[in-house]
């Protein structure tokens, strides 16, 4: 109709809408199927919310499952990340959590169905003999000795790897399908191994194991999955996965939709790269704030309305493309400007003394949490003689343009008073560390006072009640110049500065209330927050999340 809004589809949303249309399915069912063998990053974060959201948008079902059935590389651990990265972003699944493993059974049957159709065989052949076998891209690859084995010695031969007779690597399942087939993939592959190792789930009921490419269209047809979401690496796997559900005589089969990757620029998202980082001590741990697992940007501070806000700004497309770090940051800035209280807090200090100020005396300043959301309420801010402020506030030879204290200017104490440097003190290196000022009672701030104005506005901190802190500054893990990896030996570039540590910072006492993850603006500093891990209401850490300001800009549509 005329008027109405034109609602812009993006294109798996297209074929949904076919889909239904045509009457292929009656509903919408999606998954996120993490392998746990890691922390999800960000990557991940845009496949869980596009899954969900799309589930969501057609009134349909949610599903989590863990794709376990690699033994060898899964953990309890990465198990309970995943876990709580999916409920943090807000991706409801209610009751639907499975695990691969689960169908272990079904996928043996599966095997047994296929080998009586003639459709799947035991082969003999070595991991390198199977490579050879398998031929290259321009060249057909070549039938395996034992393809032509017959039903009844397959079934035996898989029963027995099944048992236990037989050593790890010594035989596998192949599927039958076409060694001249175009797509590698197709070239008769294995779809079970024999691997004796413990599983976290099923323990050591079994020591066989499919391989994913069999696994996981199995698993999605069990479920009732009508659209398999995943990333571009898995199109050529598609005619696999369709001859999968097509050979096993699935009703109403799930379809594979593929879309492009998220890449992130001058961020280290390979797990081998971050397992190494964590053993060597150079980071934190997976959550170490300046990586990009889920994990790790919720400990920075970046919220998950942030998160889908940069995952909405991307887009889903089947084109390869990068996005800027800065835009993230852009979405974090956005989503915290009007949600985040402004709070004082001095991380460089030196000390601020009001020499005409009465002694022992304390005032308490009514101060807006943020200026620009009145809901928000006030504070009640102590102030008195002694302050803290940041060094940079302070110069003894200021050049021109410099508007802050320097010996005979004046400047304004936000939401205090009018003070005018008259003196200052330094150690015997030279340097400031006193800064001696007079207050003019009549510049209160609120007073309505208009006799004079100044050109500068500083923080402060009231030195008796301030509570003493740590501050990390984070920068990019990556040497921005050099990119990611060293192009000689595959090593990463790393930025040695990415990490500072202020121990001697003063914040305003206004955090008694505040815990782990909550974010702030510092005025004058940047968005930061208490670090999840390491802060205690003794012992305050704070995160640096983003700066104030950034010359991102967002790109015109």
């Amino acid at each position: 109709m005329e008027g109405e809004a034109t609602v812009s589809k993006n294109f798996i949303e297209q074929e949904i809408d076919k889909d239904l249309a045509e009457g292929r399915y009656t509903g919408v069912v999606t998954r996120f199927p993490p392998e746990p063998n890691g922390y999800l990053h960000i990557g991940h974060a845009k496949s869980i919310l596009l899954n969900y959201g799309l589930a969501k948008e057609y009134g349909g079902t949610f599903h989590f499952r863990f794709d376990d059935t690699n033994p060898t590389k899964e953990k309890t651990e990465y198990v309970q990340s995943i876990i709580d990265d999916i409920k943090w972003l807000g991706a409801d699944y209610g009751d639907k959590i499975y695990f691969a493993s689960n169908y272990f059974d079904a996928m043996y049957e599966a095997a047994i169905k296929l080998i009586k159709k003639g459709k799947a065989y035991v082969c003999d052949l070595s991991a390198d003999e199977i490579r050879e076998y398998r031929g290259t891209l321009k060249e057909p690859g070549k039938n395996s000795p034992y393809r032509d084995r017959s039903v009844e010695e397959n079934l035996k031969l898989f029963e027995g790897m099944k048992n236990g007779e037989y050593p790890d690597g010594s035989k596998v399942l192949r599927a039958k399908i076409d060694m001249a087939s175009p797509n590698i993939n197709m070239r008769d592959p294995v779809i079970y191994r024999i691997a004796r190792m413990t599983h976290h789930n099923t323990g050591d009921k079994w020591c066989i194991y499919p391989m994913y490419d069999f696994a996981h269209p199995i698993e999605d047809a069990e479920e009732g999955i009508t659209h398999s979401i995943c990333t571009l690496e898995f199109e050529d796997h598609r005619p696999l996965y369709d001859w999968v559900v097509r050979e096993l005589e699935y009703k109403n089969p799930p379809r594979q939709i593929e879309f492009s990757k998220l890449y992130l620029t001058n961020v280290v998202t390979g797990k081998r790269y971050i397992k190494k980082l964590v053993e060597d001590g150079i980071v934190d741990g997976w959550d170490d704030p300046r990586l990009v697992s889920i994990a790790a940007l919720r400990r920075r501070g970046f919220t998950r309305e942030s998160i889908k806000m940069f995952m909405e700004l991307v887009g889903v497309s089947k084109s390869q493309s990068s996005a800027d770090y800065a835009m993230l940051e852009y979405c974090i800035r956005e989503d915290l400007r009007l949600k985040a209280n402004r709070m004082m807090a001095v991380l460089d200090p030196i000390k601020l003394i009001i020499d005409n100020y009465p002694e022992g005396q304390v005032e308490y300043f009514d101060i807006d949490n943020n200026q620009e959301d009145e809901s928000t309420g006030k504070r009640q801010v102590a102030f008195s003689r002694e302050l803290y402020i940041e060094r940079e506030d302070f110069m003894e030879e200021p050049p021109k343009k410099y508007f802050r204290l320097f010996p005979g200017n004046e400047v304004r104490l936000m939401h205090a008073y009018f003070v005018k440097c008259v003196s200052y003190e330094t150690d015997a290196e030279g340097n400031v560390t006193v800064v001696h000022c007079t207050y003019d009672p009549e510049t209160k701030c609120g007073t309505g006072f208009t006799g004079r104005k100044v050109k500068g506005t500083i923080h402060w901190v009231s030195a008796p009640q301030a509570k003493k802190a740590e501050v990390r500054l984070y920068e990019n893990l990556i040497d921005e110049e050099k990119g990611v990896y060293n192009k000689e030996d595959g090593s990463l570039n790393l930025n040695p500065n990415s990490l500072q540590i202020l121990k001697e910072c003063y914040v305003e006492d206004s955090f008694s209330e505040a815990g782990p993850c909550d974010s702030f603006q510092f005025v004058r500093n940047g968005y930061f927050c208490i670090d999840s891990k390491d802060s205690t209401p003794e012992n305050l850490v704070f995160n640096r999340i983003v700066s104030l300001k950034s010359s991102f800009k967002l790109p015109k549509k």
